[in-house]
């Protein structure tokens, strides 16, 4: 089972991110967290990436229906959304798949984890519809 979904857009990073984070929004995610994984490989290890930004997506009734069923689900939560600089003025967007929360916690989890895949699938769509266009 693959654990993430994702689209390749012909767009340049920052273009990318400000779409992703706005399509994210439009689905009713906040973004809690924001990791420069390339900022943080230049400061802690001295390597170059490319871009690499991994926005930490919540929608909070989805979160607290997953919190609700079982409260150590908050291990995994929020939903990871990477966006990622592939060269050739191309970026993947790419999103942890909530399915897997099932896999790990249950079937408990089937509807929370559809409504979110749903939402965030909604929101890659909107991205591939309106980077590069």
């Amino acid at each position: 089972m693959s654990y993430t979904f994702g689209v390749t857009v012909p767009g340049d990073h920052p273009s990318t991110v400000e779409a992703t984070r706005a399509a994210l929004a439009d689905q009713g995610f906040g973004i809690l967290t924001e990791i420069d994984l390339a900022a943080t490989l230049r400061e802690k290890l001295g390597v170059e990436v490319p871009a690499h930004l991994v926005l930490g997506a919540c929608r909070p009734p989805l979160a607290h229906r997953a919190l609700q069923i079982d409260p150590s689900i908050g291990t995994v939560l929020p939903c990871n959304v990477a966006v990622r600089d592939l060269g050739d003025g191309r970026t993947m967007v790419e999103a942890f798949d909530p399915a897997a929360m099932e896999t790990l916690a249950g079937a408990a989890f089937a509807e929370v984890a559809a409504d979110a895949a749903g939402r965030l699938r909604a929101a890659l769509d909107a991205v591939a519809s309106t980077v590069g266009s």
